[in-house]
């Protein structure tokens, strides 16, 4: 294991942010060996003095959740009103190498300190901006949360979250700013990566709001438009679900029609099985419901989750921050570390490398602790992109060019990492069968009867636009050798199986390293390649209910409801982080690696606070249906009207996060005597009196048309989102604006819109082009003739069924 350097740690980044998703994005790159550099106003950043469950931090001391983002940074304080304290940060920006920039930060209103300013101040720096809508377009300067984000992205109904009877629920924690943090991780090392060709700057424009879609949304407007009817238009609670067992919580969930048959033999009723009809499931399990409880109910919560194992049915404890720590798992792989500082829990990396070691967290900074080290830096530095010489190699190119990567991945969770890559450059070759294709294909709802019903699947395309599709049956001989052939050419391998799948056929990280040295392995099992859970069912639901998110997603006097998505999206981003640490170690060593980056361990690093919390301060944070730690008031209201469907349903989401947002509200609503109440002047006599505000509120929006509660407050900037249905987001004026949704053509499905990145370099999204995702099979030919097969062994292969373009079950 290579101990003689760290990854990122020729880069110094300037954290120019206030908030989560900017420290966290930072904490990434620190954590990979980066400087990073937190510039604080005299006061210090808000998170030194936050707590989440209002625990008391003393004045001169930090809260936990800040001591847990802020390690192994610098602290470096600079009055925003001091003219000598702006030329240091100046002079710190000009040896820097990234700026990592939000407009919540004290900074960002002063002259020059914006991103595009900074930008063309120090050409050579990778800018990175974090704003809830983007930088261009109609929003980029709404008043919003990330609360109301959900709302706007279609996020908050999600795939169909929660009671038809009660208000939707948006998924807790304050996961959207986690979520964005790392793809604000990701797309600056992406940045990177292209600067150490070119020697030139990048800005980078991410969007919150379309991070949200990523994350939190299936790709919704592409199965409607394609399948001309939404990807799911009700709310429902899953069953089993989230259930109480005789002694805690725990999580049981189906997702196919084998599992459903599985669990009603494991509940002593195969009666209920209805093979002839599956579509018939959902309608069986809720009259049953009460029947699974009850089984459920007797029982305790490891003898569920074993006899559930037994079966194949994914299943799991449900995780909150008291317990998530000595869960047997966590606790054997070693998933929480000790806090430097303060010796509270949190968890470690999100991802481990064969060949390296990334380093353990070091104390988080006090306020000001580096800031006389920095100033006489500055004093000296010179001008950084001038000692570089200049441009070397091509600024156009794409980051991934020249980069092949084998894509063993499917569903969400993989597929979601490499579509990345493939959308910036990487030739990403997707590896299926005819017997076992990637199985979002049968996510469509088109009848096995349609000619070509496995190409017209709207979330297999949505996931896979611009790779390459080879067919091999990798349980035969002939098959595992052509594999072997086709990963010596490879860069990359990412593959998303079960553990022991690759195991079986000899292709563990070592077998595939005699194949080719310098390869980078990325392997996303559910729970890690070892551990009592190594082999548990892994799908994002289960991932969510062990990780803590779904505890904190639901209303307060019912149990928690499972996201039902980030758990895959999550995994994915941070997978890519991952590899692209590896490729940065690769760069300079010409050493390839193992990563293991388990969907469990990304999910633990988003949910952190939940530990933070608790082991710092003995708080455990849970639901609160759509209220929120940062904001009051902050809840769903209804509108007046009916939504597309009929239903009396339509919802907006407000969340007051200041004073001054309150004295706009009260004045939207006309200054009613309830609310001239001076108590209500501060976030914690609204916080007292949320209640009596909800009620009042409730009245006033169910008067109002939602559009016209959105221009009302809007207006005198309020942070308020419209409930989206999911397929309606390329409806919204700033996607529109900013090209989110592009129209690709497939030759069988025609052309619909599909999602991009949520993000955009310096060039726009024109700098890519968006090509359809391939057909099962279609670059057999392609790519097996590049590892020198004739025309008829092409044939013959395809003769004996280990190639092909026709599924076969």
């Amino acid at each position: 294991m290579s101990t003689t350097h760290l990854p990122l740690d020729e880069y110094v980044v300037v954290d120019l942010s206030a908030g989560i998703a900017g420290a966290y994005c930072t904490k990434v790159l620190a954590d990979g060996g980066a400087e990073v550099v937190k510039i604080e106003p005299p006061e210090g950043d808000p998170l030194r003095g936050w707590s989440a469950s209002g625990a008391s931090v003393e004045p001169g001391s930090d809260g936990a959740l800040f001591t847990h983002l802020a390690c192994s940074k610098r602290s470096v304080v600079v009055d925003p009103d001091n003219e000598a304290d702006l030329e240091t940060l100046n002079g710190v920006l000009a040896r820097a190498d990234v700026v990592v920039w939000s407009r919540e930060s004290r900074f960002a209103a002063r002259p020059g300190f914006g991103p595009e300013a900074i930008r063309s101040a120090h050409p050579h720096l990778v800018v990175t901006a974090i704003t809830p809508f983007g930088l261009e377009g109609p929003w980029n300067d709404r008043a919003a949360t990330e609360f109301t984000l959900q709302a706007w992205s279609g996020g908050i109904v999600g795939l169909g979250r929660g009671a038809p009877d009660r208000a939707p629920v948006h998924v807790g924690g304050r996961i959207g700013e986690w979520f964005a943090g790392a793809y604000a991780a990701a797309g600056t090392l992406t940045a990177l990566r292209r600067r150490a060709d070119s020697a030139q700057g990048d800005l980078i424009d991410l969007s919150m709001l379309e991070t949200q879609i990523q994350g939190l949304t299936y790709h919704p407007v592409t199965f409607l438009e394609l399948r001309e009817r939404p990807f799911r238009s009700e709310r429902s609670v899953f069953v089993p679900g989230v259930s109480q067992a005789s002694d805690g919580m725990v999580a049981v969930g189906v997702a196919t029609a084998q599992q459903w048959f599985d669990l009603c033999v494991l509940v002593g009723h195969p009666e209920w099985i209805d093979r002839d009809n599956p579509l018939a499931i959902t309608e069986t399990a809720a009259k049953v419901a009460p029947e699974i409880y009850e089984w459920i109910r007797a029982r305790t919560v490891d003898e569920v989750c074993e006899q559930a194992t037994a079966f194949r049915i994914p299943n799991s404890p449900v995780a909150n921050g008291a317990n998530v720590t000595g869960m047997p798992h966590h606790d054997e792989r070693g998933s929480f570390i000790k806090n430097p500082s303060k010796g509270f829990s949190q968890p470690g990396h999100p991802y481990r490398m064969s060949a390296f070691a990334l380093p353990q967290p070091d104390n988080a900074p006090t306020l000001g602790e580096h800031t006389d080290a920095y100033r006489t830096q500055a004093s000296q530095a010179g001008d950084r992109s001038t000692a570089e010489g200049g441009a070397r190699g091509d600024a156009s190119a794409l980051p991934f060019e020249g980069v092949r990567v084998l894509d063993m991945t499917a569903f969400w969770a993989g597929p979601s990492c490499t579509h990345v890559l493939a959308m910036l450059g990487a030739e990403v070759i997707h590896l299926e069968s005819t017997s076992r294709p990637d199985g979002t294909r049968m996510i469509a709802g088109v009848p096995m009867t349609e000619e070509l019903w496995w190409e017209k699947s709207p979330i297999f395309s949505g996931l896979n636009t611009n790779k390459k599709s080879v067919t091999i049956n990798i349980q035969t001989e002939q098959g595992q050798e052509l594999l072997r052939e086709l990963v010596k050419t490879c860069d990359v391998l990412v593959e998303n199986y079960t553990p022991r799948v690759l195991d079986q056929i000899g292709m563990d990280y070592d077998s595939v390293r005699e194949l080719r040295p310098d390869i980078i392995m990325v392997r996303m099992p559910g729970f890690g390649l070892d551990g009592p859970w190594r082999d548990k069912a892994a799908f994002a639901y289960v991932i969510e209910d062990a990780a803590g998110l779904t505890w904190l997603t639901g209303h307060p006097d019912q149990n928690p409801v499972e996201p039902y998505s980030i758990g895959d999206p999550n995994a994915g981003v941070h997978a890519l982080l991952g590899l692209l640490i590896a490729l940065e170690h690769r760069r300079k060593t010409g050493e390839g690696t193992l990563v293991e980056a388990s969907m469990i361990d990304a999910a633990l690093n988003v949910t952190a606070e939940q530990v933070v919390e608790h082991s710092a301060y003995g708080n455990l944070l849970t639901r609160d249906g759509n209220r929120g730690p940062t904001a009051a008031p902050q809840n769903l209201y209804q509108a007046a009207g009916v939504d597309e469907f009929g239903r009396d349903d339509r919802w907006v989401a407000i969340a007051v996060e200041t004073d001054e947002q309150w004295l706009s509200l009260r004045s939207a609503l006309g200054s009613p005597d309830w609310a001239m109440d001076p108590a209500l002047l501060t976030a914690q006599g609204r916080r007292q009196q949320h209640d009596l505000i909800d009620e009042h509120v409730a009245l006033w929006c169910r008067e109002l048309d939602d559009d016209d509660i959105v221009e009302r407050l809007w207006s005198v900037d309020v942070p308020v989102g419209k409930v989206m249905q999911p397929h309606r987001q390329a409806e919204l004026p700033q996607l529109q604006s900013r090209g989110f949704f592009a129209q690709v053509e497939h030759s069988v499905n025609g052309t619909a819109s599909h999602s991009t990145l949520p993000l955009t370099f310096s060039a726009g999204r024109g700098e890519f082009t968006v090509r359809a995702a391939p057909l099962l099979g279609e670059h057999n030919a392609e790519i097996l003739s590049g590892l020198g097969l004739s025309d008829r062994d092409i044939a013959r292969l395809e003769h004996d069924k280990i190639i092909g373009q026709t599924l076969s079950f």
